[in-house]
């Protein structure tokens, strides 16, 4: 419902105007009198005194302050960087609701469930996975809480539910190494390759950002940019969107939303295939930070090949292979798996046939052919990579992984559900 909508939005915007409340609270204080006990009587007291951050439900506004503290706290234990301001152009629109008693979860028919969300009231949600509701719940099975969160297509709902699970068996299946690419998405050192099916090039050579939407979707998403530059020209300097401006780009962001959506689906299912079937992988520790930087240099020093290197970054930000190994971790532990990482140095450069790395073997960026006189081999280059990523975790190059990094999950997530 619009209503319902409106008042999401007030809850979201007061939780982002709490969490930067608390920010400027917390770091113009001193550090003596910083504490959890001080933030929460002066959250308190900033529902009170501003009326429109009393449409946060305090356990709402609670859990912004665990929220806030946790993030220093990850700070101070050398995992994040400090918390700082959100803004409202860049920052994501959510609301926690920590407590699961308060969501009265009923489920409608097969497709459609009710929840309850304090000051909202009843909304509909689309059902796509079981959740533990009615006589299905119990102390070791349950509902804890819910995320809402909005994006271009509109308000989601993500459960939290706490199960207890089996520690999986060690999987007894082979061993693979992994690399991912532009030209080829996933290479297997066994062959099985994984492709989504989507050109990463246009026909002219350039690199394709709407790989993940039809012809058709390309070509509104072609007319609605046009319209959205046509309307842009119209506004003057410092001078605020219009409406229909507005909704054109609220359009764009749509269709990007879709082909995000489509492309994080395929990861999971890819993901999901790999785990059942090896029982290790095998991946190279990538900084993609440094790989996508731009080329274009400095004034004295220009770069070269600007063009091109700005059309290869676009194509690896598009595959998002950090999302990719994110979610290749906690699956393969939830099949009893194991994932290693190798030194990324040198994979693509090194033939696997032969051990040599001879200058000019990888002639451009999907084929090498080793120029090695007494060898020759001819591969794909992902593919060839991939081979030499696994040697090397046979070899006894494998990474340690961090200190205090869990392993293996024990609570089971759930996929965000839709909100109608």
């Amino acid at each position: 419902m619009p209503a319902q909508i409106r008042l999401l939005d007030d809850q979201a915007h007061a939780a982002r105007t709490m969490w930067n409340l608390l920010h400027d609270w917390w770091t113009m204080l001193p550090k003596a009198k910083r504490s959890l006990a001080a933030a929460d009587a002066a959250i308190r007291q900033a529902r009170k005194d501003i009326e429109w951050l009393g449409m946060l439900p305090a356990q709402a506004a609670q859990a912004v302050l665990k929220t806030y503290f946790q993030a220093w706290k990850n700070c101070w234990d050398g995992r994040a960087d400090e918390p700082n301001f959100k803004s409202r152009i860049r920052s994501v629109m959510s609301v926690d609701i920590p407590q699961g008693r308060d969501l009265n979860i009923v489920r409608v028919h097969r497709r459609w469930g009710m929840v309850n969300i304090p000051k909202i009231g009843r909304v509909r949600f689309r059902w796509t996975r079981d959740l533990p509701v009615g006589k299905r719940a119990d102390k070791e099975n349950r509902i804890t809480g819910a995320r809402l969160v909005k994006d271009a297509l509109g308000w989601h709902i993500a459960f939290r539910v706490q199960a207890i699970e089996t520690v999986p068996e060690p999987h007894r299946g082979p061993e693979v190494g992994i690399d991912a690419g532009v030209n080829l998405p996933l290479a297997l050192s066994d062959g099985n390759h994984q492709d989504h099916g989507r050109p990463p090039r246009l026909p002219d050579g350039t690199a394709d950002r709407d790989k993940w939407l039809n012809p058709d979707e390309k070509a509104k998403l072609l007319r609605i940019e046009q319209r959205a530059a046509h309307r842009k020209s119209f506004r003057k300097p410092k001078e605020r969107h219009s409406n229909r401006l507005r909704a054109t780009y609220d359009q764009i962001k749509q269709l990007r939303a879709r082909a995000t959506r489509r492309a994080v689906d395929w990861q999971h299912k890819t993901t999901i295939a790999i785990a059942a079937r090896y029982g290790t992988v095998v991946v190279e520790q990538l900084n993609i930070t440094n790989m996508v930087k731009s080329a274009k240099g400095t004034m004295d020093q220009p770069g070269k090949n600007v063009a091109q290197k700005s059309g290869l970054n676009r194509s690896i930000s598009q595959e998002a292979w950090g999302r990719t190994v994110t979610i290749l971790t906690y699956k393969t532990a939830r099949y009893g798996g194991t994932l290693i990482k190798v030194p990324a140095p040198g994979t693509s450069q090194r033939c696997s046939a032969c051990g040599f790395t001879t200058p000019g073997s990888r002639e451009d960026q999907a084929t090498f052919v080793c120029k090695n006189a007494d060898c020759g081999f001819e591969a794909n280059a992902d593919w060839n990579a991939a081979r030499n990523i696994l040697h090397l975790y046979r070899m006894g190059h494998a990474l340690v992984p961090a200190a205090g990094r869990a392993v293996a999950r024990r609570t089971r997530g759930v996929k965000p559900t839709t909100a109608r």
